[in-house]
């Protein structure tokens, strides 16, 4: 699943390409992308003749704030792609929403496995989406200083890595940033989140930055099976300087250990086993 780095990537590259134009003519097919409209004629209807203003982020959803107040918020799910090609271009297959721009420019989005979505709302007053309330603060601009990642970590006995990966206390993160997030703070995913001194808990904030930062620069990790492509189909290339996600067997960068592999509830964790305490 595209995580922090892979969507900002896609915002920019959106943002870059259809900021201030005008969407002439949509099309939408397949309910399950649009499953939160009744009717995807209401969904067309809300997108045609608008502006796109900007396009932000929030954790993992991109929003396309129209000139009407309305959001385009889209959720890439575990395949979903935004791509931009043109009215004459060939086909693509699986693509269930096309919004088109003057000029014969199109934003394509691209799902073949379907968990993604798109659907249009209202923001409030402040510009806030009312579906999205519930995410906790972004783990790229919404830590400001350590003692904001403190307040998200204070009472909770978890363990960290989960803590990472949930979406209401941090949103953004994802399996392979959150193995790379840890190792970089030299921290074990299963210590429990209420047991981390403040020396590490700024190691933790530090990491959560750095790595952010430093896999949106590279455009964000392109696995094996390529799905993550960015607005023009490029792919990213953070994966080459993973750490430990994926490098089961293979010398820790540090120690010389060799990365472990676990498995829990259908997910792997790459850790050091020596490095992470």
């Amino acid at each position: 699943m595209p995580e922090l780095p892979e969507v900002e990537t896609v915002r920019r590259g959106v943002a870059g390409a259809f900021a201030g134009r005008e969407i002439i003519a949509v099309t939408a097919g397949g309910g399950r992308t649009t499953r939160r409209h009744s009717d995807v004629k209401a969904f067309v209807g809300r997108c045609q003749g608008q502006v796109v203003e900007s396009v932000d982020r929030r954790g993992k959803y991109l929003l396309l704030r129209l000139g009407s107040g309305d959001v385009v918020v889209v959720h890439l799910g575990m395949s979903g792609q935004l791509l931009r090609g043109g009215v004459l271009d060939p086909p693509v297959r699986h693509t269930h929403v096309e919004w088109s721009f003057a000029g014969g420019t199109q934003l394509r989005f691209v799902d073949p496995r379907t968990f993604g979505e798109v659907f249009v709302t209202r923001a409030d007053a402040g510009g806030a989406v009312p579906e999205l309330a519930l995410l906790g603060p972004d783990a790229l601009e919404g830590l400001p200083r350590w003692s904001s990642l403190a307040a998200v970590l204070v009472g909770r006995s978890g363990r960290l890595k989960p803590l990472l990966l949930d979406q209401h206390r941090l949103a953004g993160i994802g399996n392979i940033y959150a193995d790379e997030i840890l190792f970089a703070a030299r921290l074990a995913g299963d210590r429990r989140a209420d047991s981390l001194s403040s020396a590490e808990v700024r190691r933790l904030h530090a990491a959560i930055t750095g790595i952010l930062e430093a896999a949106v620069a590279h455009r964000g990790s392109s696995l094996s099976d390529a799905q993550y492509r960015d607005v023009d189909g490029a792919v990213g290339d953070y994966q080459l300087h993973h750490a430990v996600y994926a490098r089961e067997g293979q010398p820790c960068l540090r120690c010389g250990r060799p990365i472990s592999r676990r498995r829990e509830r259908g997910r792997s964790s790459f850790s050091c086993p020596r490095c992470q305490r």
